[in-house]
């Protein structure tokens, strides 16, 4: 027998589903029992109303003779089979003897009414009337036997509990097949998760609910992260082997060589090693990128640009670094945390140094985006050459230490999280750097 696995969402559905089925049978089987027999005591008290009306109006038209009618063997109790008491002028008339001493307390006392009197295991459901004739006040009874009417009500209602019991196996078998059928997309995603990972297939393409929407396009969002960081590893291994192939040749060539090495050459090696070091570096950071605006990470911005500030203003004590944060502490983005201080790091350390005396940053939201806007009072840069600006390994002016690779990894960190980045000049004299980043 196969063992149950009660964490299931199958096991769960159903259990729910059949739990729901079985109260809502029985709450129904239970008031229809209790329904069914009000409506029959209502039905019964009616028909003995009016038979009473019936009775009277007789008694009004034929006078006391009328009473006969009432014994067990006038065709009137031959018709009705029901039970009859009257008290009329002190005078107690009984169908039946010995129901007498039962029914003569309510031949005294109370108004109309309808009431149940037991006896010897019979219940009887009987009618009082109280009414006037020739000035004389009388009472009269009528009963009907219940307990055959209860026992019929009974059967009924066990045939109702048997059909309740063949709607319920239904219910549950429809419910087994509901939960089988609505739970079959997340058997076909198990089966295409179990082929990728047998790379059978590179995406996730299911016909599945709404409500799976979202999972779908998040598991291929994903896979394409991972195909990104695959395809950025392997540029980083081709980068490195072309970018470190010529140098190092280079300077082998210069050790392996009887030439002494002189002063120039000596100069030239270092240049060929800072090259190296410098190519090293861009990789090296590169890897520790997550990238992507799906790496299940956020950034507090407001916290994070706040940290950043207070650490340039101390690299750059001559510089006075300002910032703008038009937007609560609660506002993030999907970047994981070191590539956003990375990519902000980045227009922050380009701006002070090129700066003469101000760094202005500025934090706005507007709609579902973040705008970081970064301007310097430097020299700036002319119109012809904005578009070079972020190519890898351009450098518009070689009197300021670097490798021309910041503008570059930040240009590719930006698109790599759904971003853009944006040259343009700045009132206060220098570079404006736009860079728009959508929204947690």
């Amino acid at each position: 027998m196969p063992r149950v696995d009660w964490r299931s969402l199958r096991f769960r559905l159903f259990t729910w589903l059949c739990g729901v089925a079985v109260v809502v049978v029985g709450v129904t089987w239970l008031l229809h029992g209790s329904l069914l027999s009000d409506l029959a005591r209502e039905f019964l008290g009616e028909r003995l109303r009016q038979e009473a009306e019936y009775t009277l109006r007789r008694l009004q038209e034929e006078g006391p003779s009328a009473l006969a009618w009432l014994e067990a063997t006038s065709e009137t109790y031959q018709l009705f089979h029901h039970l009859y008491a009257v008290r009329l002028n002190g005078i107690v008339t009984v169908s039946d003897p010995l129901w007498r001493e039962q029914l003569e307390p309510y031949l005294s006392s109370g108004g109309d009414s309808l009431f149940d009197v037991e006896w010897r295991g019979r219940q009887l459901l009987v009618y009082r009337e109280v009414f006037a004739f020739d000035g004389q006040r009388g009472v009269l009874l009528i009963g009907e036997d219940f307990s055959q009417v209860e026992s019929g009500l009974a059967t009924l209602h066990w045939w109702v509990a048997g059909i309740a019991g063949v709607v319920l196996l239904l219910l549950v078998t429809l419910n087994l097949i509901a939960v089988s059928r609505g739970l079959r997309p997340l058997t076909q995603l198990h089966d295409q998760l179990h082929e990728l990972q047998w790379g059978r297939r590179d995406r996730i393409q299911l016909d599945a609910p709404s409500e799976l929407d979202d999972l779908v396009v998040q598991l291929n969002q994903f896979l394409d992260d991972q195909d990104r960081r695959l395809a950025r590893s392997r540029e980083s291994v081709a980068n490195l082997s072309h970018g470190l192939k010529t140098p190092l040749a280079a300077v082998t060539q210069v050790l392996r060589g009887s030439r002494p090495i002189d002063d120039k050459r000596r100069q030239k090696m270092l240049k060929r090693l800072e090259d190296i070091y410098a190519q090293l570096e861009s990789e090296l950071r590169r890897s520790r990128f997550a990238t992507g605006a799906y790496a299940g990470q956020v950034t507090i911005v407001r916290r994070e640009a706040e940290q950043l500030i207070d650490m340039f203003d101390t690299l750059y004590p001559e510089t006075c670094f300002q910032l703008d944060a038009d937007l609560g502490m609660a506002v993030s983005v999907p970047v994981e945390r070191q590539d956003f201080m990375e990519m902000l790091g980045v227009v922050l350390d380009n701006a002070g140094k090129w700066a003469t005396e101000e760094v202005h940053c500025r934090l706005a939201v507007s709609g579902t985006a973040l705008s970081v806007t970064v301007e310097d009072d430097g020299p700036g840069v002319g119109a012809d050459k904005l578009e070079q600006l972020g190519q890898r390994g351009v450098r518009l002016d070689e009197g300021v230490p670097g490798h021309g690779l910041g503008l570059s990894i930040l240009g590719e960190l930006v698109h790599a999280c759904n971003g853009s980045v944006d040259f343009q000049h700045s009132p206060l004299g220098g570079l404006k750097v736009v860079t728009i980043f959508p929204l947690a």
